[in-house]
């Protein structure tokens, strides 16, 4: 078995999903690969299956599939997923889109940031080192761009891209935050999982990516997506006062 897995949530992705895992089963590392997929409409699930008869074998099983009921929200498919990882003690969780907005060869950094260089949460961000963005319009640009810089005046935390969704965790964070008490289930999922990494005190570190909107398929962004990350990060940060913060 691998060290690592990339878990892809997925919903209405059968444009996307045979090339992005043909991607990442070709790069140089080898990574296992999990597919949580919200009973897709369009059959992304059953492509999946698919093909795991050509990625798994007798001896391997590289592509892993989780098929719910319905579409449940971004955050509870990466708990789901996380849970899924740890019981199949995988020691680096990866998540990423299946859009190809990561680019799957930055799997390679992220992974390397946290198995070689030491750090527990490696963030694949478009902020680090300037605003490094292909194909948004100007106005989705600036909203990300000070989202983000939104959620660290309120919280503190030193990321420059705290909505970023292409990460690398070691297990021992998937292990410290009770997963099972995370508040929110849309993007600003991808916000208190970087926020309750860094109040445990684990080291974090940003890895410049280029993102690249999707050309295939649709966004699932909304407005109210944007609500709950706004109204959110300061009740998140309001109760965090009043919590100690112990790794056991």
């Amino acid at each position: 078995m691998n060290n690592a897995i990339v878990i892809i949530p997925t919903y209405n992705e059968q444009e996307n999903i045979t090339l992005i895992l043909d991607t990442i089963i070709s790069l140089p590392k080898d990574f296992d690969i999990l597919i949580v997929d919200d009973n897709s409409p369009d059959g992304t699930a059953a492509i999946v299956k698919d093909l795991q008869k050509n990625y798994n074998t007798a001896s391997a099983t590289r592509l892993h599939l989780i098929q719910r009921a319905g579409k449940l929200g971004l955050g509870t498919a990466y708990i789901e997923g996380f849970h899924y990882a740890m019981e199949h003690h995988y020691d680096f969780i990866l998540q990423m889109d299946a859009d190809f907005s990561h680019n799957p060869k930055d799997l390679i950094n992220l992974y390397l940031s946290c198995a070689e260089f030491g750090n527990d949460l490696s963030i694949g961000s478009r902020y680090a080192s300037g605003v490094n963005v292909v194909n948004w319009p100007m106005g989705r640009v600036l909203l990300s761009f000070f989202a983000s810089k939104y959620v660290q005046l309120v919280t503190g935390i030193p990321v420059h891209d705290t909505t970023a969704g292409f990460v690398c965790y070691r297990r021992k964070i998937l292990e410290t935050i009770p997963l099972d008490e995370i508040k929110f289930i849309g993007y600003a999922f991808q916000i208190e999982m970087k926020f309750l990494s860094w109040k445990y005190g684990f080291r974090l570190n940003e890895v410049p990516i280029i993102f690249t909107d999707r050309t295939r398929g649709q966004s699932k962004m909304s407005v109210g997506i944007f609500k709950e990350a706004f109204l959110g990060v300061i009740q998140m940060t309001i109760q965090s006062w009043f919590k100690k913060y112990i790794i056991a």
